[in-house]
């Protein structure tokens, strides 16, 4: 008899978080954080401290409208995963102003990592300003196993 292989969601998500170390549903030791930085200088514009792998809740990030001159910015996350994953991945999509779509890989189990991408802006002609963005942009990011849906996050940005 075979043993069954089949991957649950269920079971992936409740090994897996991305930040906030005082709601630890893991049983092994980890600090977790996410942050928006400055991919130039390096500048930290905004950090977390919620878990943002619980689905079906509305986060908030109140981030420095300065965030929005910047050439690119760099969004940093450490999360940790009890069970493997094999293909990590991530597509994050706005109110339909763009999308982006993030490939990790290989996840260990029982293992905390560190994922850095960047995000070019859009030209200066195209941006928009703080005010109009300001509380009217909700942030969807799927994470995948393959093309297995694991969780659904979504955040609300405030420009401060």
């Amino acid at each position: 008899m075979m043993a069954d292989t089949t991957k649950n969601p269920e079971e992936i998500l409740k090994g897996f978080q991305i930040i906030c170390e005082t709601n630890n549903k893991l049983s092994f030791p980890f600090s977790n954080w996410i942050c928006l930085r400055d991919a130039d200088g390096g500048k930290i514009f905004w950090q977390g401290s919620e878990d943002l792998s619980f689905p079906d809740v509305e986060h908030e990030a109140r981030v420095p409208k300065s965030i929005l001159k910047c050439r690119a910015v760099s969004r940093e996350f450490n999360f940790s995963s009890k069970e493997q994953i094999d293909k990590f991945r991530l597509e994050q999509k706005g109110r339909c102003l763009e999308e982006w779509y993030f490939e990790f890989g290989y996840v260990m189990p029982e293992s905390t990592n560190t994922w850095q991408s960047i995000m070019e802006a859009a030209p200066e002609s195209q941006m928009m300003p703080a005010s109009v963005l300001n509380g009217n942009v909700v942030i969807e990011t799927k994470f995948y196993d393959d093309d297995l849906l694991i969780s659904t996050s979504k955040v609300r940005l405030f420009y401060i």
